[in-house]
């Protein structure tokens, strides 16, 4: 007995490993009773926008110059308030000479500032080196090209280009020569022998004489589509997969500027590169007198990634363009100027503009320009913001003086408004209050909250009406306060949180037609706001735990609202479902914040033909804390599993703190 005994212990030990084995190996099937979902297949309700999720882009955290457009060089035309910022004079063994700023004969009035070296004695190299941003980025066998307009004013002097590791080590060389005494662009292609994410680039002149310099640039031959003044491949990769329905841009606080003068215009971003006229970056002082080391005195705008790129980007990844243009209103927290209400024609002009720009046949003149720049198809802009988190009755003003006129001139052309910087104060209030009664189109809420709050309002557009503007959610993020970080971390708290709204943002795909998380970009030694949704150094990049809830709600969206039922109410479960026609599938997204799993009764009432395999996306972590990092960018990442489907009824268990994406086949009623 005692031996029979022993070997049915034996057989229940092996038994329950097995079952754990399998369980941990297999879709989790629930087969107990648990919490009961309902979606009503056969009761369609609105139609879901194709640019329902998109993406919000502003030059912050070096998002443009040192991020996305990937330009090596700092201050590659030496316009900076310091006109030498990031660079240095070299003077190897033997040599002597000057460095200097110039302006006589230029290059161009635009920029008219060019570098002069002058060589005394050669010795074994005068010149300067360039620290590119936080360091130059360059792969091991990748191929860099090198250019500079450059003009010989005395002697017959040689160039020397090298690009040289964080040690000095040097891994790559090309010389310059022929230069005459007239302004001429030269080139030449560098390949790195070593990658190394903090090189540095050094111009050496070789013989005696004076050579002067003017837009230096170091500029990666992978790009984007390996375009000549391209976009940085890998972060727009991270862009593409999101499956983006619109890009909106260039922010964001840069729009109005501290002052108008340092206002965003878009007229001054297009054409040769070269003629593009610098700007100072509002965020290079916005927290100077708060947190000086988050104020970097190095952050300008060289407009590389103009309004150009920025529509060809669109083009790109087949997402809605939605430019912001400023309304005649520098930015509320800083100068608070205003362009008096009889000055703002310049204002709407551009507006007109832009609009030309974007739509124009290649007769109109706006439109022709666009064709000259390679693209004589229209951008089909069907969007455009006036003025970005402006509040007020300064703001009413202006923004009636520009419905007036293009919805004069583009009746179908919607138009974003503002509801200020805050989703429930007196300011809007005021706001939504006016902007009914002008009948506005869309109107953007921002929100910036602990996530609490997120669950707190994820019922929040239930009750709004379903007649007058739409929303735009055009700025959220879930902001988690850490005792002793200097930033807010972008964890699975937060992005839990979010994902917990953004069901009840579907849910109301009547009234909420688009949203996006902000910021986008954020380059991890040169960061001032936190938390952002991709992070990067000069070579890597990561997508953040609220960069896979977004790609996961813009990749799973559905075209249509299907009407879903929590039974019980719980307080830890938060749902929304769609039909895709295209797919020909129900998606329920859930989201389970318990720390324990949950057992899910599913009841698809009145679906057609059910198929008999889906899909399911997972993404889970039983800590909150967790981020993903440049060396663990996958730490925590959807995992997809298949799904079998015998009836309308499925079983399934939600893992601990999940948003969980079901996708089923079936035919709709």
């Amino acid at each position: 007995m005692k031996t029979l005994s022993t070997a049915l212990s034996s057989i229940v030990v092996l038994t329950a490993l097995l079952l754990a084995f399998w369980t941990t190996t297999q879709p989790r099937i629930a087969m107990a009773q648990g919490n009961s979902i309902t979606v009503q297949v056969d009761k369609p309700g609105a139609a879901i926008s194709p640019s329902m999720f998109g993406v919000f882009f502003e030059d912050i955290n070096f998002g443009a110059d040192g991020g996305i457009y990937p330009e090596r060089i700092k201050n590659r035309s030496f316009e900076f308030t310091n006109a030498l910022m990031g660079w240095k004079k070299l003077e190897r063994s033997g040599a002597k000479g000057n460095v200097t700023i110039q302006e006589q004969e230029p290059l161009n009035t635009t920029t008219p500032h060019y570098l002069r070296l002058q060589v005394e004695a050669a010795g074994e190299g005068f010149g300067i080196t360039n620290e590119g941003f936080r360091g130059i980025g360059v792969q091991q066998g990748a191929s860099y090209s090198f250019s500079v307009f450059a003009r010989r004013t005395e002697g017959t002097p040689t160039l020397r280009i090298e690009l040289v590791s964080a040690n000095g080590q040097r891994l790559g060389q090309a010389k310059l020569s022929g230069f005459t005494n007239q302004w001429k662009k030269q080139a030449v292609t560098l390949r790195a022998s070593a990658t190394d994410a903090k090189a540095q680039l050094n111009v050496l002149v070789e013989g005696k004489g004076t050579l002067d310099l003017d837009m230096v640039s170091l500029f990666p031959q992978d790009t984007w589509k390996k375009r000549p003044n391209g976009l940085r491949a890998d972060l727009v990769k991270l862009l593409s997969d999101m499956k983006p329905g619109f890009v909106r841009f260039p922010g964001g606080c840069i729009v109005e500027g501290r002052n108008l003068e340092e206002r965003y215009q878009w007229k001054n971003t297009i054409g040769d590169v070269a003629d593009r006229k610098l700007l100072i970056n509002r965020w290079n002082m916005e927290f100077r007198s708060r947190n000086p080391a988050r104020a970097p005195e190095d952050y300008f705008q060289s407009f590389g990634l103009g309004f150009f790129e920025y529509f060809q980007l669109c083009d790109d990844i087949g997402a809605e363009p939605l430019p912001i243009i400023n309304c005649g209103m520098a930015c509320q927290f800083n100068t608070k100027e205003l362009a008096p209400l009889d000055q703002l024609d310049p204002y709407i002009q551009d507006a007109l503009d832009l609009i030309e720009f974007a739509n124009g046949s290649i007769v109109t003149p706006w439109g022709k320009k666009r064709a000259a720049l390679g693209h004589p198809a229209p951008f089909n802009l069907k969007m455009i913001g006036v003025g970005n988190e402006q509040w007020g009755p300064q703001y009413i003003e202006r923004y009636e003086q520009f419905a007036k006129v293009l919805k004069a001139k583009y009746p179908n052309i919607q138009l974003i408004t503002s509801a200020g910087p805050d989703p429930g104060d007196e300011r809007f209030k005021f706001l939504w209050e006016k902007l009914r009664e002008q009948k506005a189109d869309i109107v953007d809420e921002h929100f910036y909250k602990p996530p609490k709050w997120f669950y707190d309002n994820v019922h929040r557009y239930d009750n709004y009406p379903r007649t007058g503007p739409k929303v735009f959610a055009g700025e959220y993020a879930s902001h988690v306060p850490v005792q002793g970080r200097p930033d807010r971390p972008n964890n699975w708290e937060a992005g839990l949180s979010e994902a917990a709204l953004i069901t009840g943002l579907e849910r109301n795909a009547d009234v909420v037609v688009m949203a996006s998380y902000a910021p986008l970009f954020a380059h991890v030694d040169a960061w001032q706001w936190s938390p952002n949704l991709i992070w990067f150094d000069n070579l890597r990049s990561v997508g953040t735990p609220s960069y896979y809830v977004q790609k996961l709600f813009s990749t799973n969206r559905g075209t249509t609202v299907l009407p879903v039922q929590l039974e019980g109410n719980p307080t830890d479960l938060f749902a929304s479902a769609s039909y895709d026609k295209t797919a020909s599938e129900v998606i329920v997204k859930v989201v389970n914040t318990a720390t324990t799993a949950k057992p899910l009764n599913l009841n698809l009432t009145g679906a057609g033909k059910m198929g008999t395999r889906g899909k399911v996306f997972e993404l889970a972590s039983t800590d909150l804390k967790t981020e993903n990092t440049l060396n663990e960018p996958t730490k925590i990442a959807p995992v997809e599993k298949s799904l079998s489907v015998s009836s309308n009824r499925i079983s399934y268990s939600l893992a601990p703190q999940s948003l969980t994406v079901l996708r089923v086949p079936c035919s709709g009623r």
